[in-house]
Order: structure tokens, then sequence, then C-alpha cells
């Protein structure tokens, strides 16, 4: 944990000061905020539309999928257990897990999400290209985190199964510190970089 810490306070001071002295003048778009800024805002709805899809397709699916399963394989109880408004389903079962890893696939985006999406608009504002870059770099992430959780049959360990999916955690903390330097910026009323 420390590791990433270290790297991703690295890169972000890194990435804001070469943006800072050497980006490009991106000059003032509306509200005079920098014409790519409207560049994270937009990953940002990408990716709360991902979100909302894999809730639909993939989760929705995979409830009536362990239902079903479940009831075939003789379990009790298995609409109290599985069924809505439980948001898990109840016991062990080779069939309550599989299905408790899709489901924690798809709320764990709500553990970030609106970090990730308060960070990231304070952050376009004066680093507007190393923002952009470290919410794509935690979209990509999400999505390889969640697809690995939900492939994982009950195995909470495969979430982690694509190299991609620490990039998740990069880009929350790299977007924390951006944050961070463009609201000391804010109140200092220049660069801190």
């Amino acid at each position: 944990m420390s590791m990433l810490i270290i790297k991703s306070l690295g890169a972000s001071l890194l990435g804001a000061y070469v943006e800072t002295k050497y980006g490009p003048d991106l000059g003032s778009g509306p509200l005079g905020l920098p014409t790519l800024f409207g560049v994270t805002p937009l990953s940002l709805t990408a990716i709360s539309f991902w979100s909302l899809l894999h809730g639909f397709l993939v989760v929705g699916r995979a409830r009536s999928k362990y239902i079903k399963l479940a009831k075939e394989a003789g379990e009790k109880e298995v609409d109290e257990r599985y069924a809505l408004p439980n948001l898990y389903a109840q016991g062990t079962s080779q069939y309550a897990m599989a299905f408790n890893c899709i489901q924690r696939s798809h709320q764990h985006i709500f553990e970030t999400f609106t970090t990730i999406c308060v960070t990231s608009v304070i952050g376009a504002v004066h680093y507007p290209i190393c923002t952009a870059i470290t919410t794509l770099s935690y979209g990509a992430g999400r999505i390889a985190l969640s697809n690995g959780y939900a492939s994982g049959e009950g195995d909470a360990g495969n979430r982690y199964s694509s190299p991609l999916a620490r990039f998740m955690w990069y880009g929350v903390l790299c977007n924390i510190i951006l944050a961070t330097v463009s609201s000391v910026s804010f109140m200092t009323g220049k660069p801190v970089l």
C-alpha cells in the first residue's frame, strides 16, 4: 500500500509539474476553464454509463441465473435468500458465493466513484491533461477489477486477474493528489507547481 501511495504521489506531482511548465497553452473555454477540461467530465460520464450497464446486464442477469441454479441444486429458501430486496445472497453455497462476487463487482464501484468524480473535476481545473489521463486510468482499472470479480465464480481473488485492475487505485490516488494541488492553487491564486 505504501508503494502505491508513493508511486501515485510521484506520478501526480511530476505530471502536474510537466503540464504546468511544458504543456500546451490550452486557452480558455466556457467559464474560463481550459479547453481540455471537458475530457474529464466526458470520461466520468462514460464510466457512469458503463456502471449502469454493468448493473443491469451483469448483476441483474446473474441474480436470475443463480436463483435458478440454486433451486435446481435443492437449496432451501432460495427466493428469500437470493431475491430482491436482498443485496447479497445469504449463505455460503457455491451459488451464493458466485452471485455475491458478481454483486460485489457492481457494489464496489460506489465505494470510490464519488471520490473520483469530485477529485477529477477539481483537478481538471488546473491540470486537465494529467487529470484526464488518471481518470481514464481509473476507468480502465475499474472495468478490469469489476470484470475480474464477476468472472471469478465465487473467488474474490480473481478481481486482480487483469494487470489493469490496479490502475483503478492509481487513478483514485492520483486524482486525490491532483485535486489537492489544484485546490491549493485556488487558495494561493497561482499555480503551485
